[in-house]
């Protein structure tokens, strides 16, 4: 069984019930996944013209070929120029993004060094979760060789809910680890 399938048959009942919500469409849900990684660096310190390598990376990531966001106006003192680009990005929705959310929690995070769980302060306020990933090896995807110029990753889980709490006790039951506050 899929986690899309157990979500909609279990844990949305469940959650119903835990939130004390009336109707079942009131429930959170993931509402997308947006993967990105930064590339300005490399354009304006390295000079590096050609993403190809990082395209392939984030499309065996994801399983969709992403999108090439350019800068819209210029910096001079960042170098930038109108047009650069500045971020490789992926949408990933529906069905897709209960799927990516299964195989970041089975196969990646526990493959990020020293990961003790995900830190409830890198919710934004609105039910959105962002997690950092320091490099694209932690995804078994990839191979040391498929990896030429190693990259930070950018994983934010958009929730349906406007309220943390219930972001987070959702994706809790999504089997996604969170520290303990004290």
């Amino acid at each position: 069984m899929s986690l899309y399938e157990k979500f909609n048959k279990e844990i949305k009942p469940e959650l119903k019930k835990e939130l004390g919500k009336k109707n079942i469409n009131e429930v959170p849900k993931l509402d997308k996944i947006v993967v990105s990684m930064g590339i300005w660096s490399l354009v304006t310190r390295k000079w590096v013209k050609d993403f190809s390598d990082l395209e392939e990376n984030l499309k065996v990531i994801t399983g969709q070929k992403p999108h090439i966001i350019k800068a819209r106006k210029s910096v001079s003192n960042f170098k930038l120029r109108e047009g650069m680009p500045v971020m490789l990005r992926v949408t990933i929705r529906g069905k897709r993004a209960y799927d990516f959310i299964d195989r970041l929690v089975k196969y990646v995070l526990p493959r990020v060094r020293d990961f003790r769980g995900v830190s409830p302060k890198k919710f934004d306020g609105k039910g959105n979760l962002n997690i950092g990933l320091k490099s694209q090896m932690v995804f078994p995807e990839l191979t040391p060789d498929d990896i030429k110029t190693p990259q930070g990753i950018q994983v934010t889980i958009a929730t349906t809910s406007a309220v943390d709490e219930e972001a987070q006790k959702l994706l809790e039951k999504l089997w996604i680890i969170f520290l303990q506050t004290k």
